[in-house]
């Protein structure tokens, strides 16, 4: 292993070439590389080892701290254990309701199928679920789900997921490199052949020999200002990609959790669990009125309870009650507060108020939301169990990504495959709470499936070459040769603010454009930047580097976002209100040309008849079928 110190670096030769021997480096050779270890990550490198593949796991930060420990309220599969009218067909239905019908069929299908095995699953690998009276798995009430369908952890569900995976992962002889970096994919002739990356602690690089990597490194959230995201979430996954050929889809599609703390601002974003509302907590303004049924859509007015009586007699257990319209879909609940806030009447800090407290006897929050009680106990000062939550929208999860085959989760780059957040495609417009761990879970497993496949279809060698190696080798020390650059801290908070006030919650052709315009500026600076002239222990190098890939996702998202000239899902153009039926018919790809990146429509297959036929069957039509996946 060499240490690459600023005195280190031999002489630049020709452009984008350094005169240094590669034998120096770190080398490390898996069959399969999993690029992320959260949830996806490790379901997908369990798959590939208990296949008998050499795999490895790489991660920014440390095994399993990833953003499904924050997935609290729950996994949802239609395991039918608390209504027993729930069956994968009304789960799939309400998935592609919730997504406004542009989610990829296959995909849809895949995950409402597979998601009760999958539960099975972790139950049998030693996962610790609430249970029924009657013993089995229990599941609560999230927005969107027509039937109590989230198998649930009180409101520590992820964290559960974690702690299970993790515990099974490492009795599978996974390699698992902890905080360490990936800069860059390597391709021979169109193939993965490699990825470097480097070690956050010392800033030695090290390249890893591999022939397929899985993508399973979550969103970009902290190119806004208010995010749930914690700070390894700079959408690496998504700018590694899409520099290797890879197309991204749905970038648009950017879900502002309704949901997030807006008080002290030292904790402003951080997530207020959805299980809040799915165990009867109810959202006032400051004039202390529900608002919430001032705003239910005509698509979901049939299943939604339109009085305060109906919403307390499905609180209390009655099957022919609708449901509140507190659990409507996040974009719909997430645009009422912001409209809630501009007409005056948010609460103290401008946001709404999430009561609990009158709707539920104190044992029972402490019981079933354990960490929503200490969360705010010692954050904010607040008893849930006594008083309100001050809560408000936060940028929280990709409904975009890296576009797969939804089947083997293949991109169109051979040997690159995708999971989880950072691919799209399942979700459509807008993901439905719960479905992010049941996803992470099913295609998990099917980015192992696949990339098990590949791996054993190939004949020849791979090789990594050295000039590749090099060209990222000197973009990423070229930021410690710069004397006099930009701050990264500071490009980062510009980028921060340009999309939070550009490319937020609801948008305008005019706040896009004038978006884009300052996002070349910021593309600029980052080619700028610079950090102290040594990589070791130098989170301003690690900032730099970090801001490459929040670019190329940044710009993704504007460029989506102004081409979709509709309202649709978590995408709200105030320019172009509503849905229209043209929007209804094409996906929105991303694409890296010679001249840039290029945003372009492209038209969608039509729906196979069969799935077609339960999306838009009535309830009554599906309820207690007995289905075969």
């Amino acid at each position: 292993m060499y240490v690459w110190y600023l005195k280190d670096i031999g002489s630049i030769g020709a452009p984008g070439v350094i005169n240094m021997d590669y034998s120096d480096i770190q080398t490390i050779e898996h069959d399969i590389l999993v690029v992320g270890a959260g949830g996806a990550g490790i379901r997908a490198a369990i798959e590939c080892a208990q296949k008998g593949l050499n795999t490895g796991i790489i991660s920014k930060s440390l095994l399993g701290k990833a953003h499904t420990v924050m997935a609290e309220g729950g996994i949802a599969a239609s395991l039918g254990n608390v209504d027993e009218r729930d069956n994968w067909k009304i789960h799939f239905r309400d998935t592609m309701r919730g997504g406004k019908f542009l989610n990829q069929w296959r995909m849809a299908e895949l995950h409402a199928q597979q998601a009760p095995e999958r539960v099975r699953e972790l139950e049998e690998w030693g996962a610790v679920f609430d249970r029924t009276d009657r013993g089995l798995i229990h599941q609560r009430n999230f927005g969107g789900h027509r039937y109590p369908r989230l198998a649930h952890v009180g409101d520590r569900t992820g964290l559960e997921i974690i702690r299970t995976l993790q515990d099974f992962c490492v009795h599978q002889g996974i390699s698992t490199h902890m905080e360490c970096t990936g800069l860059d994919i390597l391709l021979d002739d169109g193939r993965v052949a490699g990825l470097l990356a480097y070690w956050r602690e010392t800033g030695r690089f090290v390249l890893f020999k591999t022939k397929a990597i899985i993508m399973a490194t979550g969103g970009g959230g902290k190119a806004w200002k208010v995010t749930s995201n914690s700070w390894e979430y700079t959408g690496d996954g998504l700018g590694m990609a899409y520099r290797a050929g890879a197309e991204l889809i749905d970038m648009e599609f950017t879900q502002f959790h309704p949901t997030g703390m807006v008080w002290p601002p030292s904790v402003k974003g951080i997530l207020v669990t959805e299980g809040v509302r799915g165990d009867g907590g109810i959202l006032l303004n400051s004039e202390g009125t529900r608002f919430m049924f001032n705003y239910i859509p005509e698509r979901f007015a049939s299943e939604t309870a339109d009085t305060e009586e109906e919403a307390a007699h499905w609180l209390e257990g009655d099957k022919e009650a609708r449901r509140p319209p507190e659990l409507l879909t996040r974009d719909v609940v997430a645009r009422a507060i912001k409209k809630e806030v501009e007409a005056g009447r948010g609460s103290l800090n401008g946001g709404a108020l999430l009561d609990i407290a009158s709707r539920r006897p104190a044992d029972f929050i402490k019981r079933k939301l354990p960490s929503m009680y200490h969360q705010f106990k010692e954050l904010a000062e607040i008893d849930i169990t006594k008083e309100p939550m001050e809560v408000g929208p936060t940028l929280h999860y990709f409904m975009g990504g890296i576009r797969v085959n939804s089947d083997s989760q293949q991109t169109n780059i051979p040997g690159l495959f995708a999971c989880g957040e950072c691919a799209g495609g399942m979700h459509g417009a807008n993901r439905l709470g719960g479905n992010s761990l049941s996803d992470l879970l099913v295609f998990g497993k099917l980015a192992g499936d696949g990339a098990i496949h590949y791996v054993n279809s190939l004949t020849t060698s791979l090789i990594c070459k050295n000039e590749d190696i090099s060209k990222i080798i000197k973009n990423a020390i070229d930021i410690l040769n710069s004397d006099n650059g930009k701050n990264p801290y500071l490009v980062h908070e510009e980028l921060q603010n340009t999309m939070q006030n550009n490319v937020g919650i609801v948008r305008t052709g005019e706040e896009l454009q004038s978006g884009l315009k300052k996002l070349d500026e910021i593309k600029l600076d980052i080619k700028n930047v610079s950090a102290h002239a040594s990589a070791q222990y130098n989170p301003g190098w690690n900032e730099a580097l970090d801001l490459k890939n929040l670019i190329i996702t940044s710009e993704a998202v504007t460029r989506a976002a102004i081409l979709r000239e509709e309202s649709r899902g978590a995408h709200t153009r105030l320019d172009f209100e509503g849905e229209r039926e043209e929007g209804l018919h094409y996906n929105i790809i991303i694409k890296k040309t010679e001249q840039g990146m290029l945003a372009e429509k492209n038209k969608r297959d039509n729906p196979p008849s069969e799935l077609a036929d339960i999306a838009y069957a009535s309830l009554k039509e599906l309820e207690g079928e007995i289905v075969e996946a």
